[in-house]
């Protein structure tokens, strides 16, 4: 019987996942986080497809989602703090930043590394956020890049 594509694959009484499902299912899911930083997550990815395509309706839909969020007292500020964030690390990196569609339940890798910003500045560890931001943004914009998360995550 010839193996599925994406099916397991039997091997010696064994079966393997095909190695798509495996890197898939290896990758952070949104639902490992907490609502905030879901809604955070939500707000970059609005962010990132409003640069990529400049359709102005990703902006609309971030403050519209933003606004419909429990909890959020200043939902246009909560907005503008996570567009700063994305401006400053655009233009401290060498390339694009990576954002999945907003319905998407995996995290591309500049996400997980966005999320694990935000949960080390949550728990206000600086010398654990600064050497994170060193890692991931570009040479020069490390304290603007601190300065941004930092005030994201205490919204």
């Amino acid at each position: 019987m010839p193996p599925d594509i994406c099916g397991s694959v039997p091997d010696a009484g064994k079966s393997r996942l095909c190695p798509l499902q495996a890197a898939l299912g290896a990758r952070p899911c949104v639902d490992n986080y907490d609502d905030f930083c879901r809604l955070a997550l939500s707000l970059f990815r609005f962010i990132g497809a409003a640069y990529s395509t400049g359709a102005s309706d990703c902006w609309e839909a971030a403050y519209r989602f933003a606004d419909e969020a429990p909890d959020i007292a200043d939902s246009p500020l909560l907005v503008a703090r996570v567009a700063a964030l994305v401006r400053i690390l655009r233009s401290g990196r060498p390339c694009e930043l990576c954002f999945m569609p907003p319905s998407c339940r995996r995290l591309s890798k500049d996400e997980t590394e966005l999320m694990r910003l935000l949960a080390v500045a949550r728990r206000k560890q600086p010398g654990e956020l600064d050497s994170i931001v060193c890692g991931f943004v570009g040479s020069g914009q490390e304290a603007a890049a601190t300065r941004a998360v930092t005030a994201l995550a205490s919204c």
